[in-house]
């Protein structure tokens, strides 16, 4: 036993006789404990109180963020689960559907940045398949402080080795996703998984009991001590300086043992033999056993003698609060348990019926016949308290003045923003996954603006992309927010995909904080504003406060998964010119704006003034446009800006391009270098039919010029390169 775990349970057994303060122990207030107390009648026993500060945790019950998630449309015509289940659900063709779920791993990444990642790709994994999907895809969403400093890229290379080493292990590809780096993130990384499954649309399964006296079955690992309180201490607390602390709270991965898991529930799956399947992440089996009960309307009875140790002499408080990993809670009719068991024998996956499902609305822990825990299932799910923190709203962004005058070095500053972390390619981290396994990745990384994965067997597939930027919500939450999801809707757009829904990540310092609340609830507006405007409902996705370190804390940081049907997998697209003889367009308005761009930041040393904020009238009827034109290839103009966007066109083509821009009606620097949302670059052999779909859509287009043999980017009047090899991170890492 850990010296922390011995801590915390001398803490919460003295709640009742003599500590003075036994909320302090499990991260409850002063209030929370004596509403709990006043709720069962009398004061919790040692084990409720430690399952009650993890329920009641923010990374559990999102008790300060539920009220302005509210806000978020969830419906549409394509969700067929939403919020609150593991993950969410789309409808695909052919009675196909596709299940999405993002989720942090920030603070045991930030501890040990191996077990933390390679965790989140396990734990996320294991929301897809509890709704009877199987896994076809992992994302990553990362941002790091800057890379030349020593902690950034020791958190960096753990964070991509541990992500490999459990994807690259457990057979589903890792495809795609963003990493950024910013002075913001110095302290605390972010490290986001997003993942995604296929399934039938009528086998969907639900993380819920039901059946009185249908036993509950323990599936997988056995339970150690690893992750005691990873959800109401470690993820739901701000950091000291020295976080090395808390290892013990941070879980440790078996990617084998997540294999076996996967394809027993796979099978209980497909064989109809489950009633309810829910995975024990955060909070362990306490979470497991009170969520199913509580989407149920049951109510559960454990046998702890009954669950499988990996260490000697753990009592209840370690069982029910243990985060072990590769574990499930399933509950199967009793008429189905013997074949329930055969199935997990098959695989060598350990099972074991742990308890049963009652009636009564109560969970009950029995250790050595001894109840140890009685309490109402409400109690640990819906009556977790409901926040509306105070919230000071930020500031409305006013525009910067260049601080000097206008560009005259083209070449130099092309080649200093190729080489930028943030824009240069992202090899080196991508050729450590296998993005091919499974055999079904039909656009791959580095190739386009979004993965796009083919459902084997029919003519269709999906688009994933995940983005978002923390510089832009910086210095301007509303609109930085909304930007994410015009983003990320776009590059699924680029791809060949028509946007069905979203799977967001909302990582914030504490909440406690006014100011963090005030730029959280102006995030939540500017999403939500861009999600109705594109018809993109979100169908779940994850709150991770507390990333700050000292009083520091990160950029907020909302990343957007957008999932999006290719109806036809043969017209997916890549970002590169792939021959020459086409005519390069660009969608959108001509210049961009030097308001939080990455060209402000490498030439002023810092992002300021008002980024552009997305016009939604122009965003639909790009996405039209995208859907609907006979195109070659197309890239988001994002980060760099055009010319930038015109040189990766060619770096991750076949083809070069010579291209005549626009005269600038103010500075170069701005139509070079300026960013701004809503502009695309395309190919086409067609660009009479693309100018016509243009104006019906109400979308700019102008012609750039054509692609051309060789791999130059020729701009007329501004400088011809050579662009054959794509700078990547390597020099950054040396």
């Amino acid at each position: 036993m850990s010296g922390r775990t011995k801590a915390v349970r001398a803490a919460t057994a003295n709640a009742v006789a003599d500590n003075p303060a036994p909320w302090d122990a499990v991260g409850l207030t002063q209030q929370e404990y004596r509403s709990i107390a006043a709720a069962l009648g009398r004061a919790p026993a040692p084990l409720e109180l430690g399952m009650l500060g993890a329920m009641w945790s923010e990374h559990c019950s999102y008790k300060s963020s539920r009220v302005h998630l509210r806000r978020l449309p969830t419906t549409g015509d394509a969700v067929l689960v939403g919020p609150g289940e593991n993950a969410g659900v789309l409808a695909l063709p052919e009675g196909w559907a596709v299940a999405i779920r993002v989720e942090s791993h920030n603070h045991p990444s930030a501890v040990e940045p191996f077990q933390g990642a390679a965790t989140g790709v396990g734990g996320i994994l294991r929301d897809i398949f509890a709704t009877g999907a199987r896994p076809c895809a992992v994302l990553d969403g990362l941002c790091f402080g800057p890379p030349e400093q020593v902690r950034a890229r020791h958190l960096l290379r753990g964070v991509v080795e541990g992500i490999a080493h459990y994807g690259n292990s457990i057979g589903v590809p890792t495809v795609g996703g963003a990493t950024a780096f910013a002075p913001g993130y110095r302290d605390n990384p972010l490290v986001n998984v997003m993942a995604a499954g296929w399934l039938r649309a009528d086998a969907i399964q639900h993380g819920r009991a039901s059946g009185p006296g249908n036993p509950v079955l323990l599936i997988g690992n056995r339970t150690g001590r690893d992750g005691i309180h990873g959800a109401s201490l470690l993820a739901s607390r701000s950091f000291a300086e020295d976080p090395a602390g808390l290892r013990p709270a941070v879980q440790v991965g078996d990617p084998f043992v997540g294999k076996l898991l996967l394809e027993a529930c796979a099978e209980l799956a497909e064989r109809g033999l489950l009633v309810g399947c829910n995975d024990l992440g955060a909070a362990g089996l306490t979470s497991a056993a009170s969520e199913a009960a509580g989407r149920g309307g049951m109510g559960i009875e454990l046998d702890l003698g009954a669950v499988p140790l990996r260490e000697q002499n753990m009592d209840p408080y370690e069982i029910m609060l243990s985060e072990s990993q590769e574990r499930m809670l399933v509950v199967v009719d009793a008429a189905d348990e013997r074949a329930a068991v055969a199935v997990c024998e098959r695989w060598g996956c350990e099972l074991a019926r742990v308890g049963h499902v009652t009636d009564d609305g109560r969970i009950r822990i029995r250790a050595s016949g001894t109840v140890v825990a009685d309490m109402p299932v409400a109690l640990l799910t819906s009556a977790a308290p409901r926040y509306r923190r105070p919230a000071r709203r930020p500031a409305a962004p006013a525009r910067a003045r260049p601080p000097d005058r206008d560009l005259t070095a083209v070449d130099d500053w092309l080649e200093r923003l190729l080489a930028a972390p943030n824009i240069c390619s992202r090899r080196w981290i991508y050729r450590q996954y296998d993005h091919q396994v499974q055999t079904a990745t039909a656009v791959l990384p580095g190739q386009g603006d979004a993965a796009v994965l083919w459902r084997k067997g029919t003519g269709f597939g999906v688009a994933l992309a995940l983005d978002g930027s923390g510089r832009l919500c910086r210095l301007d939450p509303y609109g930085g927010a909304a930007l994410a999801v015009c983003e990320a809707a776009r590059n699924v757009a680029c791809a060949g995909g028509r946007p069905l829904g979203l799977t967001n990540c909302l990582n914030w310092g504490s909440p406690e904080d006014p100011a963090t609340m005030g730029t959280f609830a102006a995030a939540i507006d500017g999403m939500a504003r861009a999600a109705r405007a594109l018809a993109i409902p979100v169908t779940g996705g994850n709150v991770s406060f507390y990333n700050e370190t000292s009083g520091r804390p990160v950029d907020p940081t909302p990343l957007v998964g957008v999932a999006g049907l290719v109806a036809d997998i043969g017209r997916r697209r890549g970002s590169g010119f792939p021959e020459a003889g086409l005519a390069v367009a660009l969608l959108g308005p001509a210049a961009g704006r030097l308001d939080g761009s990455e060209y402000q930041v490498q030439r002023w040393g810092a992002p300021s003034g008002a980024p552009a904020r997305p016009v939604f009238a122009l965003e639909r009827g790009l996405l039209r446009v995208l859907a609907e034109a006979d195109l070659r290839s197309a890239h988001d103009c994002a980060e760099g800006g055009l010319l930038v966007c015109l040189a990766e066109c060619v770096l991750t083509g076949a083809a070069g391009a010579r291209v005549r821009l626009p005269k600038p009606r103010g500075r170069l620097d701005e139509l070079l270098f300026g960013e701004a949302p809503g502009r695309v670059v395309v190919s086409t052999d067609n660009y009479g039919a693309l100018a016509r779909l243009c104006r019906a859509a109400g979308v700019p287009c102008r012609k750039l010029g054509v692609t051309a043999d060789g791999r130059d980017l020729v701009a007329e009047g501004l400088g011809t390169w050579s662009l054959r090899d794509e700078r990547g991170l390597e020099p950054w890492l040396a």
